[in-house]
């Protein structure tokens, strides 16, 4: 979690990191029980498996804590709570050595609600862990800066992006929106969105890359802005992609987000694609983010 600056509410959560600042949210609904499949779909699968890991522990917490208090299993030495522990672990888990087993009714009743309970926590992570592993991502990579600069004798602004897998990504669209800063009233900022028009917005097989394109004429956001202006506008760019994936035949996406820091004026991308002499060509990714200084 980012840094709290002065100013910010102590309720005030972090929503996302922008480029180059934080948008703090205060009072808005918290929903983390109720949305807690979600956030398990969103989060790494270290963590999916230490949160796994966890729940696991305390539910043995729970009945070997039961187990210690009603007692009743033979096997189980004498005020160890290692051992309820341990015989908790081999219920739930199934495992069943036979050397612990409950002798009391009490003990029993607690092996058969454990035992449901165990029904219940597996078919929840099952359930969990493959809808985690099957979820279609793509890895789509973004140019670490937009260029801006002359292409077929017009003002153009430019960044790439392309997929990191072997497969391809069928039909793919990109949509492009420009958030601008814009004063109806003085003193009273209003951010504007305007989606800019691109030269291509679609293409038929997403593979290693697309440069993709706007021209900055008359009716563009963009349109007689320098480095300063951008920054003074605010101006952000944010990027959608869609697509179906050949392997999966699921839908997959993937967003972006540019800031007026990442725009580069008087640039150009460093050609990836070179001709061998033989007719054969090399396509080298590792210039993906390159770009160049120029005149425009």
């Amino acid at each position: 979690m980012p840094d709290r600056p002065e100013g910010v509410p102590p309720t005030a959560v972090p929503s996302r990191v922008q480029t180059g600042y934080t948008i703090w949210i205060n009072g808005a609904e918290r929903t983390r029980l109720r949305d807690a499949y979600h956030l398990f779909l969103q989060i790494r699968w270290p963590a999916s498996i230490g949160l796994i890991a966890l729940g696991f522990f305390l539910v043995n917490l729970i009945f070997a804590i039961i187990y210690y208090i009603v007692g009743g299993v033979d096997g189980v030495g004498s005020g160890s709570f290692f051992d309820a522990l341990m015989f908790s672990v081999e219920t739930l888990g199934t495992i069943g050595y036979g050397v612990m087993h409950p002798v009391s009714h009490a003990a029993s009743v607690v092996v058969i609600v454990e035992s449901i309970a165990g029904i219940i926590c597996v078919a929840l992570i099952t359930g969990l862990v493959f809808a985690k592993f099957s979820r279609p991502v793509a890895r789509i990579a973004f140019s670490k800066n937009c260029v801006v600069c002359e292409h077929e004798g017009k003002k153009t602004l430019m960044f790439r992006c392309g997929n990191q897998r072997s497969n391809t990504i069928v039909e793919a669209r990109i949509h492009v929106v420009a958030t601008k800063v814009d004063s109806t009233e003085p003193g009273k900022p209003f951010y504007k969105l305007i989606d800019l028009k691109l030269v291509r917005d679609r293409i038929g097989g997403l593979r290693r890359g697309w440069l993709v394109m706007h021209v900055i004429d008359e009716t563009s956001p963009l349109y007689g802005l320098d480095a300063e202006g951008m920054a003074k506008a605010e101006i952000e760019l944010e990027i959608a992609v869609m697509g179906f994936d050949d392997v999966t035949l699921q839908t997959v996406h993937a967003m972006h987000l540019y800031g007026d820091k990442d725009i580069l004026l008087g640039h150009r991308f460093v050609d990836t694609l070179a001709m061998l002499p033989n007719g054969d060509m090399v396509l080298d990714v590792t210039k993906f983010h390159d770009t160049i200084a120029e005149t425009c």
